[in-house]
């Protein structure tokens, strides 16, 4: 029974861990990408702010030390739950894959014990180890293990692990059952490595680290033995030069440096054993490919080794390496000279092909060998080691050329490429070709038949029974040919060429050309069916084999830059460089091979992993083609926006030449062809599946340039959006003109090449324009929110065309969008400006001089877009959520606890009663002392007020341009929108009226998908919108209602504006905002809270009125000053909310408004 047949139990469990053991790894990697930044503490800020919240394994050693330090403070108390509700996801899918380690071991344990126990019958560890399949799986399982192991360490360090083990275990109450997380902890406790070359390798590393579990001894020795005195893989057979041993045994020579580290004794004390396995493995190279491109250099990792040190500097020797290198080095331009040869049109046919593959595949085998060795040898492994780093300077010295090699690598790929698009299609039609082969030569020998029988007319041929019998005998031999038996095919069709040679000497047949055309014709065709039976799966597999380019999957990215430079001279290179992808993703083979074979559900989320990675890698080489365009657009740019004139409707015609302009127009044309050109040579190329994912070209050119479109607006937009909060005059208008003028010119530019390039360009733009503040508002939002969107959770951010994110300029905002809402809410503070409503303009306090109008929300539109004033009224509603969550942590912490506040404040409550009612007595010295003794108090209450209010006018403004934007650019969805809007509205109201009417429900997505289109359009009122779900508060219209009568004293209407101004200009108060604040902090709560706020107005409006007068012996003229703030508070209440005046009149007589409306006017 074969080892890997589905029935033998024995090969298919090991065969299945180690498909898990190459999918682990790929996990790994993955995973490595998403380390959270929290766990890895790198600044002194961070590790103050979280050594209690992600300790390291000390955690174990005092658990109840580190949870009663958070418990004991609310601060650590939040940040805690927040890191858990951040984390938590990522946290457990990497315990799942530590988790997995453990277990691939623990599984690989288990099953050397059943095979020693016989648990497997007929099987034992050396008839495993004897078969073929066997023997490359027993090493794979041990080298994957160790894989995992240093992978592990190499890419999520130590101390990192650590922390996400332990907060994985405090966050997850079910790892306490069932769980093996201790032995987790143990295998994967910090080993003390670290990547940065300064801090030295730890002692003992790493074989103390794979000893942690221990494995049996008698199984890492015996396939120790078995990789150095067996070629495993059988590759030998593909290199059959023995100068190439070292590549042919490459492989296995990776395993073995991972395994050694399993048998430290090996490597420390049997110099007889490691002088063999130099010898074999490493005669000429010292530089590794661990896994999948993971470099290793000998020379550093086995110095703490003695026997391996002593047994490597034989190869190491300053003669040897140089021979190596000058050796390998010299055959490059030979080789480049014979390929281009080769490459020539017309060059590789087929039967050329055929007849030399064996020539063709001994220069392809030392063309590999030649760039495998260049690459890794001259790739700068381990330069922080004193002699590696030496020997690399002596071998850069022997006169080496990257380029060269480059154009090799390009050259030997092209080569692959063509020779394996031949042999597959030679393949694919190997039968069918035959077959026509054969029907010819048995048709020409059965006409030859006829002719010599005298009964087909040929001129001057005898009648020749014996040639008639003879040919006829041969045409039965060529039909009784079989295609399945290629051997004896192969030889009797030999011995037929043959025969026809010798027919046509002995029977002197040259002199009848039209007989020795047909004998010609036979032979060619009898040869073609040798050439064709002799194409087999062999020479593809070992074409494969031999073009193998996994060693360099992360060293092939220092030749990028020739890659660019190359597509930059000569843009058509890219069809050439597809050749060098194809073999690049050759290197799946690796990780896949044995996934594909246990029939593993993960095939496709490893394969897509490493074909993500190589995609990546292509769209990098190719980023130079949009960036090269991007450049020039540029210039573009400049001519458009700056020297080109924009063509009236009308011209005189005087005036054609001026506006002409064609030395500029010739100039744009130029660049625009310059562009067109750089774009051709990536749209000629054709779909190409790289790995399993197909790369289409226009796509990849459309995804490119919008990465580099992203990465210049992002640029504009960082660099612009800077404002100096110490400047006397503010930047803002200067600012958002500049950058209006940049992006329109940008925009304008990329319209114009856009049918060059055969993109469309606007879509592009609005697209990516909207993804890029969209993505700036989220990452602002983050610091509102405490379960933040990380990179990989947004919907905006992509690994394909990823934004870039900039380091903060200042310490309060993250981006620009923050930076520019924090500007405008600077340049508009309450504390130094005044708004006036009915020229919806912010006035300085001081010079009376206007700060803000209309203009700055159209500047605004101009720069941002629609989108930035519909992301700048998003993060302000992230805002005001903010400060209204603060103020009501200020009323439950601070201000109700108070006992002097909650006392006094009882005491008048009940002074009060109801509010419908007139008071009796000093109501007015009520007021007053009430208000005096809390005065102290508002301090909090009136900031939070104040902000939100501003704010909220802000959210106003901003509403009113989208809606003024709406009508104009889109006139019909802005009508449709409208109607939809109030038909739900008169659908909710009749329900509510007669709730048998229907009501859309929860169900139905047609309210919640509405509302951020009228949010965008701006038909929305700010001020109506309920931001949070406040807890019920009994006493809050009551604790609003002695704010107001407190704040209503420092405020003074003022007739010429038609508003409240600050008595003194130093007070942080103006009247809008004070009256928006109030508006939207009652909206928070149940509606009576407002109802009732404004009866206690309505009362204090009613109780001064009445002692005014009582104290009067006449009817006073004109309102005191406390009643007439009070009424135009709740004019300006009225006006903000919305709300109907019979919702007032309800609580303060008709004639009060009258008489108050009469004194405006006088």
């Amino acid at each position: 029974m074969d080892f890997l047949q589905e029935e033998n139990v024995c090969g298919q469990t090991i065969l299945k861990l180690v498909s898990r053991g190459n999918a682990i790894i790929a996990e790994l990697l993955r995973l490595s990408e998403f380390i959270p930044p929290d766990f890895k503490l790198e600044t002194k800020e961070e590790r103050e702010r979280y050594q209690w919240i992600l300790p390291d394994f000390v955690y174990f050693q005092g658990p109840e030390l580190y949870e009663n330090k958070i418990d004991g403070s609310p601060d650590l108390q939040d940040r805690d739950e927040e890191c858990k509700e951040n984390h938590i996801e990522i946290l457990t899918r990497f315990y799942k894959v530590f988790e997995s380690i453990h277990k691939y071991i623990t599984d690989l344990n288990r099953f050397l014990d059943d095979l020693e126990d016989g648990v497997y019958i007929q099987q034992t560890l050396e008839t495993v180890l004897l078969n073929e399949d066997g023997k490359q799986l027993l090493s794979e399982s041990l080298y994957l293990y160790g894989v995992m192991l240093l992978i592990t360490d190499m890419k999520i360090e130590g101390p990192v692990r650590e922390r996400m083990l332990v907060s994985f275990h405090r966050y997850s109450a079910h790892t306490s059952v069932d769980s093996n997380i201790d032995d987790i902890c143990k295998l994967l406790r910090s080993t003390g490595y670290q990547k940065t070359p300064v801090v030295k390798r730890p002692p003992k590393y790493p074989e103390d680290y794979f000893s942690r579990i221990p494995i049996s001894q008698n199984f890492i020795e015996m396939v120790i033995g078995r990789l150095r005195s067996d070629d495993i893989y059988n590759q030998i057979s593909a290199y059959p030069n023995p100068e190439h041993r070292s590549t042919a045994l490459a492989t296995q020579a990776a395993m073995l440096y991972v395994i050694l580290y399993f048998s430290p004794n090996t490597l420390h004390h049997q110099q007889a054993q490691m002088r063999e396995v130099v010898d074999k493995h490493f005669p000429d190279n010292w530089v590794i490919s661990m896994y999948m491109g993971i470099t290793v250099n000998l020379c550093e990792a086995w110095e703490p080794y003695r026997a391996a040190t002593i047994a490597l500097n034989n190869t190491l020797q300053l003669g040897n390496v140089k021979h190596q290198a000058e050796k390998n080095f010299q055959k490059i331009p030979h080789l480049k000279k014979e390929l281009d040869e080769y490459l020539k049109e017309g060059t590789l046919v087929e039967d050329y092909v055929l007849d030399s593959i064996s020539k063709l595949m001994s220069r392809l085998r030392e063309c590999n060998t030649v760039i495998r060795w260049v690459i890794l040898h001259t790739a700068p492994v381990a330069d922080h080691h004193r002699r590696c780093k030496q020997i690399r300077d002596d071998i850069l010295a022997c006169q080496y050329s990257p380029r060269q090699l480059f154009v090799l690598l390009l050259n030997t790929a092209q080569f692959e490429f063509i020779l394996k698009e031949m042999f597959k299609k030679l393949l694919e039609e190997k039968q069918i070709k035959w077959e026509a082969y054969q029907k010819e030569g048995y048709e020409r020998m059965t006409e030859l038949g006829e002719v010599f029988s005298g009964t087909k007319p040929l001129t001057r041929v005898e009648k020749n029974e014996h040639l008639q019998a003879w040919f006829t005998e041969m045409s039965s031999q060529i039909t009784g040919l079989s295609y399945d038996d290629s051997t004896s095919a192969g030889r009797k069709i030999t011995q037929l060429i043959q025969a026809l040679e010798e027919v046509q000497e002995f029977h002197q047949l040259e002199a009848n050309l039209q007989v020795k055309q047909f004998l010609e014709d036979t032979k060619r065709y009898l040869t073609q069916m040798l050439r064709t039976i002799n194409i087999k799966e062999e020479t593809l597999y070992t074409l494969e084999l031999v073009a193998d380019l996994s060693y360099a999957w992360i060293l092939i990215d220092s030749y990028t830059v020739y890659m660019q430079e190359g597509i930059k001279k000569v843009p058509l290179l890219v069809i050439k460089l597809r050749a060098t992808f194809l073999k690049m993703s050759s290197a799946l083979d690796l990780p896949c091979q044995r996934i594909d074979q246990a029939h593993s559900a993960d095939l496709k989320s490893v394969s897509a992993y490493y074909s993500r990675e190589l995609v990546g890698y292509v769209r990098k080489v190719l980023q130079i083609i949009p960036e090269t365009m991007f450049t020039v657009l540029h210039q573009i740019i400049a001519i458009l926006t700056n020297r080109m004139k924009e063509v009236p409707t009308r011209l005189e015609k005087e005036k054609m030449k001026e506006f002409a302009q064609l030395d500029d127009r010739y100039e744009v044309a130029k660049l625009t062809h310059d562009i067109s050109v750089f774009t051709e040579g990536i749209l000629m190329m054709k779909v190409t599946l790289v790995g399993i994912i197909p790369v289409d070209p226009k796509r990849l050119l459309e995804d490119g340039i919008r990465k580099e479109l992203v990465k210049q607006v992002m640029a504009i937009l960082h660099h612009t959006l800077i404002f100096n909060p110490k400047a006397k005059t503010s930047e803002l208008v200067p600012k958002l003109m500049s950058l209006s003028e940049g992006l329109n010119g940008f925009k304008r530019s990329f319209e114009y090449i856009q049918d060059y390039v055969d993109i469309y360009g606007l879509k592009i733009w609005q697209e990516e324009v909207s993804r890029i503040i969209n993505y700036n508002v989220e990452q602002e939002c983050n610091s509102f929110l405490r379960i933040k969107v990380q990179d990989w959770q947004s919907i905006y951010q992509s690994q394909t065309i990823p934004i870039p994110c900039y380091y903060p300029v200042d310490s309060t905002s993250v981006n620009f969008i923050g930076r520019l809402a924090r500007e405008i809410l600077r340049v508009t503070d309450t504390r130094w400006t005044s708004y006036i409503d009915q020229m919806n303009a912010w006035y300085d306090k001081r010079t009376s001089q206007e700060v803000v109008n209309l203009k700055l929300w159209e500047h605004l539109k101009n720069a941002v877009d629609i989108f930035g004033l519909s992301a700048l009224d998003r993060l302000l509603c992230f805002m005001i959520v903010t400060e209204l969550q603060l103020f009501i942590k200020y009323l439950t912490r601070q201000l109700y606890p108070l006992p002097q506040f909650a006392k006094e404040f009882k005491a008048f409550a009940v002074s009060l009663g109801n509010p419908t009612l007139l008071l009796s007595g000093d109501t007015v010295r009520l007021y007053s002392s009430i208000a005096q003794r809390f005065s102290k108090l508002w301090g909090p209450y009136l900031h939070h007020v104040m902000k939100i209010g501003q704010i909220q006018l802000i959210r106003r403004q901003i509403a009113r341009e989208l809606q003024r934007s709406c009508k104009f650019d889109s006139k019909l969805l802005c009508n449709a929108m409208d109607t939809l809007n109030q038909s739900l509205l008169s659908s909710i109201e009749a329900h509510y009226r007669d709730p048998s009417n229907p009501y859309p429900g929860e169900d139905n997505a047609v309210l919640f998908e509405l509302t951020p289109y009228l949010e965008t359009a701006g038909t929305n009122n700010p001020l109506s919108k309920i931001y949070v779900t406040a807890t019920v508060m009994k006493d809050f219209a009551l604790t609003n209602f002695l704010f107001i009568i407190s704040q209503l004293s420092k405020l003074t209407y003022n007739k010429s504006v038609g508003s409240m101004l600050a008595k003194k200009q130093t007070d942080p108060l103006d009247g809008p905002p004070f009256v928006a604040g109030c508006i939207t902090l009652l909206r928070q709560f149940h509606s009576d809270n407002t109802g009732l706020c404004l009866a206690y107005l309505g009362q204090y409006i009613r109780c001064n009125v009445d002692s005014q007068f009582v104290a009067s012996k006449e009817k006073p003229q004109d309102l005191s000053q406390e009643s007439v703030n009070a009424l135009c508070f709740l004019e300006e209440f009225i006006h903000y909310s919305q709300m109907p005046r019979r919702s007032i009149e309800k609580h303060i007589p008709t004639y009060l408004f009258d008489d108050f409306k009469h004194q405006q006017q006088a």
